[in-house]
């Protein structure tokens, strides 16, 4: 198990090639190298709400004059929701990715007899079930706009068979056995069928699952968490923020609440970690690395799994 930071502060890397330094309380800002990417997520939008090239050019001459003005210390979750605020306006479109969403949330649960098998079948049920749940993060337009259903099923035999860490599976498994209290953070629609699967094998009746409390992207929300049964294994609340991630100054008070004073939190996926990161207390950050600015940040080769402790003491 190794530990890497500033005194006070520890992360737990599940990934062997992980070398670089964590900065205790860092918040994660925007890069330039985010640039490009936010504007792709901004004319992806407005292209799934259906918008004609007109309006295709508004919302794209829109959102380059707001990145020109933007304050690149926010995360890059608090500029994509600025974004996407803009292409609701724009297009009345409340759920660009509706489609996607239920696609993907289908395909996931076809897949779940196939995993529940895997998982059972496995020496370490738990470890697997992880393993299940960051294969999952696959599930992400926002960071990739070419998701398949055979580049899932690639993810999935990749992570199970990868050479993984066993210490932050060690700490998660003490923390998870001795709480009362787990909050769950979700992300993606479809990938919550994959978290849905850990949480069966996490202990029964005490994990509270989070959603986005708005649609943005292709982020699970509570309709989406209902449609794949998450309710029947947790209870399940939104966060009310509308950002594809989960700051906790734009939650509600039940989720900051949370956030403070559950037993273990478990967040999910790189949206999630750069809102989370810098929060004073320990988190386990599960999720796969989708961009170079991520990478270079834990140490890990883009589409390396990620197992994370991050822990900021006094």
């Amino acid at each position: 198990m190794s530990y890497v930071g500033e005194p006070g502060g520890r992360v737990l890397i599940w990934c062997p090639e992980a070398v670089a330094r964590f900065e205790r309380g860092m918040n994660v800002r925007s890069h330039l190298d985010c640039i490009p990417c936010l504007l792709r997520q901004a004319l992806q939008a407005v292209r799934y709400a259906g918008a004609d090239e007109p309006v295709q050019e508004t919302v794209t001459r829109r959102a380059l004059a707001l990145l020109r003005e933007a304050d690149y210390s926010l995360s890059p979750p608090a500029l994509a929701r600025q974004l996407h605020r803009l292409v609701r306006e724009v297009t009345s479109a409340d759920d660009p990715y509706a489609a996607i969403k239920e696609e993907y949330n289908a395909f996931a649960l076809s897949l779940l007899p196939e995993l529940e098998a895997r998982i059972e079948a496995s020496e370490d049920p738990l470890e697997a079930a992880v393993r299940v749940a960051i294969a999952g993060n696959a599930i992400d337009f926002g960071a990739n706009s070419s998701v398949t259903h055979a580049y899932v099923r690639e993810t999935i035999d990749r992570i199970l068979a990868a050479e993984l860490d066993p210490g932050p599976m060690m700490a998660l498994r003490e923390a998870v056995e001795r709480a009362e209290r787990i909050a769950y953070f979700g992300d993606n629609a479809g990938e919550i069928v994959f978290d849905r699967v850990l949480i069966e094998h996490l202990p029964e009746g005490r994990v509270t699952y989070v959603v986005r409390g708005f649609p943005v992207i292709n982020d699970a929300t509570v309709a989406d968490a209902e449609a794949v049964g998450i309710d029947r294994v947790a209870r399940v609340i939104d966060s009310g923020s509308d950002a594809p991630g989960t700051p906790p100054e734009d939650c509600r008070s039940e989720v900051r609440e949370l956030l403070e004073t559950a037993d273990v939190v478990v967040a999910k996926g790189q949206g999630n970690y750069e809102t989370l990161c810098d929060v004073e207390r320990d988190i386990f950050f599960l999720l796969q690395v989708k961009c170079p600015v991520l990478a270079r940040r834990v140490g890990c080769a883009v589409g390396s799994a990620v197992l994370s402790l991050g822990a900021c003491l006094d």
